[in-house]
C-alpha cells in the first residue's frame, strides 16, 4: 500500500472519466482548464505553490511538442503527474518517478500516453530496416528499448505494408509494452495493481483529430 495512502483519492474509472471529459472539451474548443475563465486569462497565482500535490492521474507521455499532456487533457495546475521522455519508454528514471507518485500521492490512474507521427518510432522502424543504430549512442538507448516490441510487426510488413499503419501499429505495441513493464517490472506498482489500488491503463493521443484514445478499461472499485 502507500505509504501516504489518500482516503479520497478518485477511483480510476473516476480519473479515466475526467481524462476523457477533458480531452472532448479540448476538442470541442471549450477548455477550461484550472478556472471557468479559461487559458487564455489565467495569470500566476503564489498560492498554487503552497498547496500540496494532489494529482488525480500520473500520466507517462512522449516529448515530442506537439502532445502538451495538460492542454490535451485540458486540465490545470496540479491536476496531473507528468513523466516525459521521447518515445513514451520505462526507463529505471521513469518508473521511479511513477512510483514516487503513487507511493507519495495516493494516484490510483496511470496512462501510457503514444502519438501518432511518433519520431522515436520512426527512428525505430529506420534502425531495425537498415540494420544500423543511431550515430549517438543515447538516442541508441531509446530506439534500442523500443525495437524488441515493434521487430515481429516491421519484419512481418516487409516493404509492402501500408507505412502509416505500420507506425501506428508499432506505436500501439510500444505503449502496450510500456503498460506492461510499469505493471510487472516494479515491484511497488505490481503490489498496488494486484490490491486494486492503482490502474495502469494505455492510450494514443492522435495528431491528426487531437483526440486521445483509451485502449484499457479500468474496474469501477
Amino acid at each position: 500500500m502507500p505509504p501516504t495512502y489518500d482516503p479520497e483519492a478518485p477511483l480510476p474509472s473516476e480519473s479515466l472519466r475526467r481524462l476523457a471529459e477533458g480531452n472532448r472539451r479540448f476538442l470541442a474548443g471549450r477548455a477550461e482548464g484550472a478556472d471557468d475563465a479559461g487559458p487564455e486569462t489565467r495569470e500566476f497565482d503564489a498560492a498554487l505553490a503552497s498547496r500540496p500535490q494532489r494529482p488525480f492521474a500520473i500520466v507517462l507521455g512522449c516529448s515530442d511538442s506537439r502532445t502538451p499532456v495538460e492542454i490535451v487533457f485540458d486540465q490545470g495546475f496540479g491536476d496531473l503527474f507528468v513523466v516525459r521522455i521521447a518515445g513514451n519508454i520505462v526507463a529505471p528514471s521513469v518508473v521511479g518517478s511513477i512510483e514516487f507518485a503513487a507511493s507519495q500521492f495516493g494516484t490510483r490512474l496511470v496512462v501510457v500516453l503514444g502519438h501518432s507521427g511518433c519520431g522515436a518510432i520512426d527512428a525505430t522502424i529506420e534502425s531495425l530496416r537498415t540494420g544500423s543504430g543511431h550515430d549517438s549512442k543515447n538516442i541508441r538507448a531509446i530506439t534500442d528499448r523500443i525495437a524488441p516490441h515493434v521487430e515481429d510487426i516491421v519484419r512481418r510488413a516487409g516493404e509492402a505494408r501500408d507505412p502509416e499503419s505500420l507506425r501506428r501499429d508499432a506505436m500501439r505495441a510500444n505503449v502496450r509494452a510500456s503498460v506492461d513493464h510499469l505493471r510487472h517490472g516494479s515491484r511497488m506498482l505490481e503490489e498496488l495493481v494486484l490490491a486494486g489500488r492503482v490502474a495502469i491503463v494505455g492510450a494514443e493521443y492522435e495528431l491528426e483529430t487531437g483526440a486521445v484514445r483509451f485502449f484499457d478499461p479500468v474496474p469501477d472499485r
